[in-house]
């Protein structure tokens, strides 16, 4: 879902910040986002302010508190970043070594030569969509992780590995078998002993596939509503990618520690090489973070099911800012983007001019919204009118008849294949994540297909 996670920040970095209060932007802007709950903190120079609005679970009555763990998404990749870090300063890990010399699996393989450092920059070659292809656990068994790594050693990847920029899930995963097979550790244990607990991150830890009492729930886009998401339970296998789950104030400790200049859980030199781009194919993403070189920030985004989450930070000034939201974004209705981003730009004092696209999308999910009952009228127009239909002759009267089939085909293709993969998921997978829009375009596609056909029969089921 890279495409989603990032959806309106650079927008939100243009022109002059609000000069209100953090709060005053908060009571602005989240009732538009229908999210049920937030919590942010702010650092600078090493010291936190935070806040929080709302509730854990929409009707629960349980607030949500500057400590309550949510799942951070993608965030989470500059943790395993870190951890990989770890592991070079020990000399267990050469950043321009081949993957297969860590993982077995990869061995003989055209995967095999990609190096860490590829997979830290998402320039190993695989896609967006091959990393977003699993997000589910069903097994739940300790070796998840690495079961599924064995599976994406026998993908090919999309690119040439090390000369295209493509953000995937994959890379990440990868990286969290490496971590085990070189450490010997689970990856959960090993985040949690040597990253989260040195930091002092006390609400914080990684998915182990369980549910844990406390968590920030998760609310799906529902027709302009927010749903909660039934199962929440965060998996193994998209722990490295995903699924550290952590509260406001402890990120914020977390970016403390980024910006401290300091030899800590890893050296200011290893610091410093998250934090530039990873390679020549990676001008704009370091190692687990994405750069912004004219707004001299770093950041990240974190899109999970019903959790969205956003972690910016100016290196040079040591400060920095954390948002979470227990609320997945809808399409044009219900968005949460200007609330993170905003939220995060005014309390850093960074431009803010909200996103212009907004309508452009709300145009997009009305249509969707219109477009199944608009068929449905013209299924029933075609039989209360079938007489006339049937009337039709000639060349032109066929080509009046048979053209909306392969109007409807492109339609259904667009609806089902097109416009999903623009971001490099698939229909199934975009359900997950925007349940409403999905499915008013599946209604789309079948309602399109439904009256072409329709209409093909009535016309040739009274012609003699």
């Amino acid at each position: 879902m890279a495409l989603l996670v990032v959806l309106g920040l650079t927008a939100a970095l243009q022109a002059a910040a609000s000069s209100g209060s953090i709060d005053e932007f908060i009571n602005a802007e989240m009732p538009a986002s229908g999210t049920p709950g937030l919590a942010y903190a702010v650092v600078e120079d090493g010291e936190i302010t935070s806040g929080a609005r709302g509730e854990v679970l929409r009707g629960s009555g349980d607030p949500v508190t500057p400590d309550t763990p949510f799942l951070i998404g993608s965030i989470s990749k500059s943790i395993t970043a870190m951890a990989v870090m770890q592991l070079v300063e020990a000399g267990q890990v050469d950043l321009d070594a081949p993957v297969s010399r860590y993982l077995e699996v990869f061995a003989d393989r055209p995967s095999g030569a990609i190096t860490i450092r590829q997979l830290l920059g998402h320039t190993s070659g695989y896609s967006t969509r091959q990393g977003n292809g699993a997000h589910t656990d069903q097994s739940g068994a300790e070796d998840a992780l690495s079961q599924h790594v064995a599976q994406i050693a026998q993908w090919t990847p999309a690119h040439q590995p090390g000369t295209v920029w493509d953000y995937s899930n994959a890379n990440y995963q990868i990286l969290g078998a490496v971590i085990e097979a070189v450490s010997g550790e689970d990856y959960a244990g090993y985040v949690e002993r040597r990253i989260l607990a040195p930091i002092g991150m006390e609400n914080s830890f990684v998915a182990d596939g369980e549910r844990h009492d406390g968590v920030a729930r998760g609310h799906l886009p529902w027709f302009g509503t927010k749903r909660p998401v039934k199962d929440s339970r965060p998996n193994r296998v998209t722990a490295p990618a995903g699924g550290v789950i952590a509260s406001a104030d402890d990120l914020a400790r977390y970016l403390a520690v980024m910006m401290n200049g300091q030899d800590d859980v890893i050296s200011a030199d290893s610091k410093a090489d998250m934090l530039r781009p990873a390679s020549g194919a990676s001008p704009n993403y370091g190692f687990g973070w994405s750069l912004d070189a004219e707004s001299g920030t770093v950041f990240h985004t974190g899109t999970s099911r019903g959790v969205e989450t956003l972690a910016l930070f100016v290196p040079a000034e040591r400060k920095g800012a954390v948002v979470l939201v227990n609320a997945g974004s809808g399409f044009g209705f219900g968005e949460t983007a200007t609330l993170r981003t905003g939220l995060s730009a005014t309390a850093l004092g960074l431009d803010h001019d909200g996103d212009a696209g907004g309508w452009s999308r709300k145009s997009v999910f009305l249509m969707f919204a219109l477009l199944p009952p608009f068929f449905v009228f013209c299924a029933v127009w075609a039989w209360l009118h079938r007489d006339r239909l049937r009337a039709k002759s000639g060349f032109s009267g066929l080509v009046s008849i048979w053209l909306p089939l392969p109007m409807m085909i492109a339609l259904a293709w667009t609806a089902l294949h097109l416009i999903p993969a623009l971001f490099g998921i698939s229909i199934g997978t975009l359900y997950l994540f925007l349940p409403d829009m999905a499915l008013m375009m599946m209604a789309t596609a079948a309602t399109g297909l439904l009256w072409a056909v329709f209409r093909l029969g009535v016309f040739y089921s009274g012609r003699s």
